[in-house]
């Protein structure tokens, strides 16, 4: 069978033009060719790339840069100057170019780029200028390489298209692997770390997801227990992480032991959907509001903490208990995740365990009762 026609760089003898020249890779994709380079940090500044800021959307070929993400990126390059990633530039050339390829070579070889061409940046546009501001303080950096694959840029419906395409698929990955993976966030290794050396909590929170579906075997994501961990040891985190995780364990230990039916699910005598759809505690904002709550406590009761969770048992959790919860924790019979009624669960934990509210905390309630709420 014949091959496919392969669409090819244009021949076009550059001798005489002014041109860049780039050592890279040919390759073959939908029939078209396009090259892999390596650029070095600071080739960013000193290559030309267009600027369509000032375009209407229909006009260009990128979205417009948002410059708050900026910082951020940035930010992970200089703290992690040792072992920062990053994926390939994708860029569209806007011009014709000439590949020669090495002696008794076909795929290697020098793109050869007229100096005016056009580079238009289809992915990657905000790894780019967070380049360029961290090569600002920390110029040592400018040696280093970032691969980036050209295509050869045949219209603006090209361009569209292929920012369209890179885009259609690109899925962020839930927080709770994130978490999972990231081993820098000291908060998010102290959850782990926590659930890992916990029996009570091992086999009851999903490591990997951020929602758990009906049929769900857990009762906690990773994510809803990392926020809970970080409520729970402000103003109590050692900076040791093995005594912060003692710390924690023992109280989320102590936790557990007042609700039976996390046990029961966890040695498989009740499936975890009938305890979420009967209960508040088992939830991420019950999680949360009880690490708050614990967090007072710990601070106000050092030493004798343990003995008052028992408190904890004799609030009514039940989601039916509704003259209590409607506008606390649930929202029209549905759980509520927003801030305030994190807080407003966290009154009721706190009235529990013999402890004063803060003034915003004394805030947030006054308003609910205010509402016509008991």
């Amino acid at each position: 069978m014949t091959p496919p026609p392969v669409a090819s760089a244009p021949v076009n003898r550059m001798d005489t033009v002014p041109t860049l020249a780039f050592p890279v890779i040919r390759g073959v994709q939908a029939q078209r060719e396009y090259y892999v380079a390596m650029w070095s940090l600071r080739m960013m500044k000193q290559v030309s790339i267009f600027n369509e800021d000032e375009l209407p959307p229909e006009m260009r070929a990128q979205r417009t840069l948002n410059k708050s993400r900026i910082p951020e990126i940035a930010n992970y390059i200089l703290d992690n100057p040792s072992d920062y990633v990053f994926s390939a530039l994708t860029v569209s050339i806007d011009s014709n170019v000439q590949f020669d390829s090495l002696p008794g070579q076909d795929k290697l070889g020098i793109l050869r780029v007229p100096m005016e061409a056009k580079f238009i940046i289809n992915d990657g546009q905000h790894r780019r200028a967070a380049i360029m501001e961290a090569l600002e303080q920390r110029p040592e950096l400018a040696h280093e390489t970032i691969p980036v694959v050209f295509f050869l840029d045949i219209g603006l419906d090209r361009c569209q298209q292929m920012f369209a395409d890179l885009n259609r698929h690109a899925i962020r990955p839930s927080r709770s692997i994130g978490l999972l993976y990231d081993h820098r966030n000291a908060k998010a290794k102290l959850a782990k770390l926590v659930i890992l050396k916990s029996d009570a909590f091992r086999e009851i929170v999903d490591m990997e997801k951020s929602s758990l579906a009906h049929r769900s075997r857990k009762l906690f994501t990773l994510s809803a227990f990392h926020n809970a961990c970080a409520d729970l040891v402000v103003g109590l985190a050692t900076g040791d992480l093995s005594v912060d995780a003692d710390i924690a364990r023992s109280f989320w230990e102590g936790v557990a032991e007042q609700f039976p039916a996390w046990g029961q699910v966890r040695n498989g005598g009740i499936p975890s959907s009938e305890v979420r759809e009967g209960f508040i505690h088992s939830h991420g904002i019950a999680l949360q509001a009880i690490a708050r709550a614990g967090n007072a406590l710990l601070l106000k009761h050092p030493t004798d903490w343990k003995k008052k969770l028992s408190a904890l048992g004799k609030i009514n959790w039940a989601r039916s208990n509704a003259l209590l919860w409607e506008g606390r924790a649930l929202i029209g019979g549905k759980v509520s995740k927003v801030s305030t009624n994190v807080t407003l669960t966290c009154n009721v934990i706190k009235d529990a365990l013999g402890i004063m509210l803060r003034p915003e905390e004394e805030k947030v309630e006054k308003a609910y009762r205010k509402g016509g709420r008991n």
